[in-house]
């Protein structure tokens, strides 16, 4: 399944080669200076994509006013000034580059950590003013001292690898990493309370969430030993300003290196004016070897997606990176299948509340546990929504609609793969079960009605509820072909404790199909795969 994109804005000085090699793959590519608000709006009218750096915000209303994006590619890492949130609900991928800027990142923090241990910055400037003050720039060694890395991922673990080589001892805090992963690259992971008394330098390398906002704050400074030094190359944020700026007037904290700042460009200069502060405008990606990297990586992302491979880097639907392989689609569209079925039943379009319970069963169901339930969702809230529903928002409007999901995985060493789908609304419980037969979606069971042979979900299709007389089926193909019905094919469940179902495929839509029912066939549902 190719991602459906093919006219591209790109801004904030992202290098060429990025464009290169989108339009070397037919992509249109347009290339624009830093924009207003409006003018960025106005430009979106005519691109399904926009490729941004850190300086472009795109907020919800810029992705409200932007019906037709479908993608928000960041050539970097976080992705702060991109509002996830409504991307998300408005079916918008956000794909980043998590690995392009990681050296430069990682060395422009070994520089702060090291500049700050000698005093360099203002020695230099001292110099400059025609001063020698030896005495004054007393300096300290990395040898021997204790550096906490917060974050351990791909830049908190490259900055502990280099300072080691210095001779430093690296402990660490991550709630995603083991103590034993912590090991393997030679950082001793600590719970947070346990760091703080310990470290002569934290670095921080997070994200900025609600969990780590003022990580670093009056509370955590007060507790760590006097003269402690703070780097934070990440996101502004992460580190308090104002208790770093108290830390650093009392003498609790004796420097600080910034990149980053909550307000970029600062406007309240008392931070990085104090002497103990060494700054930076942003600058841990400003290499030329980044910005080459994360503007190729990002480009081959676009591309190998749009040729209907993987996709990488999501920031906000990570499970479609396996969900969009050729191996899903047919599960994807089994799911999807399944959900418009039992939510036409069950007539989840009435805005109640529901709860939805999809069951996976079978060998290499795991991996698909992520997705199928989005997939159900999209079929079941199809016209639910005012701007559509697709597997990136369905997680997101679901929850707001406060629709109960529930994704079982049963019997995993089970030879036979399927997936079953229960939709219970006002007490009322539909299921619809089903596996995928040569790469066909198709549907075993529904409401105890088994079809032996399976129904293929494909076109247009009309089920009817039969009365078990030998008249029903006979009565319905005629009714269905005095009304011009184009019939491709009818099947009829048997062997089951239902009642008896007839599955019936057209080749367009009827207009009324409500009025095909007869004496002994009643008018269920209708709809298009």
């Amino acid at each position: 399944m190719a991602l459906p994109v093919s006219r591209i804005l790109m801004t904030d000085g992202i290098n060429v080669q990025c464009a290169e090699i989108l339009r070397s793959q037919g992509l249109h590519v347009t290339v624009a200076p830093k924009m207003s608000k409006d003018e960025l709006i106005k430009q979106l009218e005519s691109h399904d994509t926009l490729l941004v750096r850190s300086a472009t915000k795109v907020t919800s209303q810029v992705i409200q006013a932007a019906p037709t994006l479908k993608l928000i590619g960041r050539a970097g890492t976080g992705v702060d000034n991109i509002d996830l949130d409504s991307a998300t609900r408005h079916g918008v991928l956000v794909m980043n580059t998590p690995g392009g800027n990681t050296l430069s990142a990682a060395e422009h923090t070994c520089v702060m950590i090291a500049a700050l241990s000698r005093n360099l910055v203002t020695a230099c400037t001292s110099l400059k003013d025609g001063k020698w003050e030896r005495s004054k720039f007393m300096g300290s060694e990395l040898y021997g001292k204790t550096l906490a890395v917060l974050g351990l991922g791909r830049i908190g673990r490259e900055v502990a690898h280099r300072m080691r080589s210095f001779g430093m001892k690296v402990i660490g805090f991550d709630p995603m990493v083991s103590a034993e992963a912590a090991r393997e690259f030679h950082v001793e992971k600590r719970e947070l309370d346990q760091i703080w008394p310990d470290a002569d330098y934290i670095t921080v390398h997070t994200p900025l969430i609600p969990q780590t906002r003022n990580l670093i704050s009056a509370d955590s400074l007060s507790r760590c030993k006097p003269g402690v030094r703070v780097v934070n190359v990440a996101r502004g944020g992460i580190v308090d300003e104002a208790a770093l700026l108290a830390a650093l007037e009392s003498g609790q904290c004796a420097g600080a290196g910034l990149d980053v700042f909550a307000e970029e460009p600062p406007t309240d200069l008392r931070l990085v004016r104090h002497p103990a502060v060494i700054c930076t405008p942003h600058l841990g990606a400003n290499t030329g070897e980044a910005q080459r990297r994360v503007a190729v990586e990002l480009a081959e992302q676009i591309c190998t997606a749009v040729r209907g491979g993987p996709l990488a880097g999501l920031a906000n639907a990570a499970c479609l990176t396996s969900a969009l392989s050729g191996e899903s689609r047919p599960w994807l569209q089994l799911g999807r299948a399944l959900g418009a079925v039992t939510g036409q039943l069950a007539g989840v379009g009435s805005g109640r509340p529901f709860e939805l319970q999809v069951t996976l069963r079978g060998q290499e169901m795991s991996h698909m546990r992520p997705f199928l339930g989005s997939s159900v969702l999209v079929g079941l809230m199809s016209g639910m929504t005012q701007n559509g529903v697709n597997l990136i928002s369905a997680p997101l409007l679901a929850r707001e609609a406060g629709i109960r999901v529930t994704c079982l995985l049963e019997d995993p060493e089970a030879t036979a793969r399927t997936v079953t789908v229960t939709v219970e609304l006002d007490g009322r419980r539909h299921t619809a079960n089903g596996t995928v037969q040569g790469e066909q979606a198709t549907l075993l069971e529904l409401d105890g009605s088994v079809f032996e042979s399976g129904v293929t979900l494909g076109g247009n299709m009309l089920f009817f509820q039969a009365d078990g007389s030998g008249a029903a089926l006979t009565e319905l193909i005629s009714t269905l072909a005095a009304a011009q019905a184009q019939l491709q094919s009818v099947l009829t469940s048997s062997g089951s404790s239902g009642k008896p179902l007839v599955a019936v495929r057209t080749q367009s839509k009827l207009e009324t199909p409500e009025l095909l029912q007869t004496q002994h066939a009643k008018f269920m549902l209708q709809t298009e795969f």
